[in-house]
């Protein structure tokens, strides 16, 4: 499976340029999409899955022109966005069924099936009976998946499924994911960086609309090896000043201290010690490019 995207640019009504010539090739495994809150990957969900118009370019699944035979890239296509809304009061069984039925799974005894299976395999079997208001976040979004599995689609979205969370929920969801992710391809769009380093093969960085790095987060760690420096700061004076001379790439708190991360070819200086990359370092790299400067929403 390909899906092919070339020169997709989007500007809303306000003047807002949430994508600016977006050309992407995603072959037939998990592929993260990471960038910060209001970087356009959205945006670029939602044009995919035919759910809005870009004002130029092409999107090409398997063939299919996505923006021309949507009803022919739906029948192949399963969507989780971001705000995932279920009817309270039903069961998940229930809802999946009708779900199914929406999906052009007619057959009684196909759709019986196909649901119960579903629910066997986002583990949400023994709870197929229960409201989904009593569900946890993390059993949502395992719903989530199952309804986006219905029909067996070739290319699934994901829009930052694991926000909000708590780490065993994560860990199941990720675990659910790259368990259907080594069948069809699964577009992961996030900001949490340890989901797409956990995950996927092959990712993108995107802010502010552009393209700002395509390609394996193992190429792009093996580029940093041997560039990336620590150092603990005292005070804020000494940060800022590090600042004024240094690439940093990013700080985090660490008992009370700045802990700094500097990207240079030889050691910064006095108190820097080498350390390993990682897709985090990448991350922050390509987002401190001026491109990145004017976020979108």
């Amino acid at each position: 499976m390909a899906l092919t995207i070339t020169g997709l640019s989007k500007t809303y009504p306000n003047g807002v340029r949430a994508l600016k010539n977006i050309s992407l090739a995603i072959g037939n495994n998990m592929f993260g999409l990471l960038g910060p809150n209001g970087a356009g990957k959205s945006t670029l969900m939602r044009t995919i899955a035919t759910l809005q118009e870009p004002d130029s370019g092409t999107i090409v699944l398997d063939g299919i022109d996505v923006l021309k035979d949507k009803n022919a890239v739906r029948q192949t296509l399963g969507y989780l966005p971001q705000e995932f809304g279920v009817y309270p009061k039903i069961s998940a069984v229930d809802l999946l069924s009708h779900l199914a039925v929406m999906k052009g799974i007619t057959n009684a005894g196909e759709r019986k099936e196909s649901v119960e299976a579903l629910l066997h395999q986002t583990n949400l079997w023994d709870f197929r009976k229960k409201a989904l208001s009593t569900y946890s976040g993390g059993m949502k979004q395992r719903f989530g998946i199952a309804q986006a599995l219905l029909g067996r689609p070739r290319l699934i979205i994901v829009d930052e499924p694991t926000a909000g969370l708590d780490p065993a929920e994560r860990n199941r969801f990720l675990n659910l994911l790259s368990s259907i992710g080594s069948d069809i391809t699964v577009i992961l769009s996030t900001h949490i960086v340890e989901d797409v380093r956990e995950l996927c093969p092959r990712m993108a960085i995107i802010a502010a609309g552009e393209l700002l790095l395509e390609g394996s987060p193992h190429d792009a760690l093996e580029l940093l090896q041997g560039k990336m420096w620590s150092k603990i700061v005292v005070n804020d004076d000494e940060l800022r000043a590090l600042e004024l001379q240094l690439r940093v790439i990013s700080s985090h708190l660490i008992s009370g201290q700045h802990e700094i991360r500097v990207h240079a070819d030889a050691s910064p200086g006095d108190g820097f010690r080498p350390v390993d990359a990682g897709l985090e370092d990448v991350y922050f790299l390509n987002l401190s490019k001026p491109a990145a400067q004017q976020p979108v929403h």
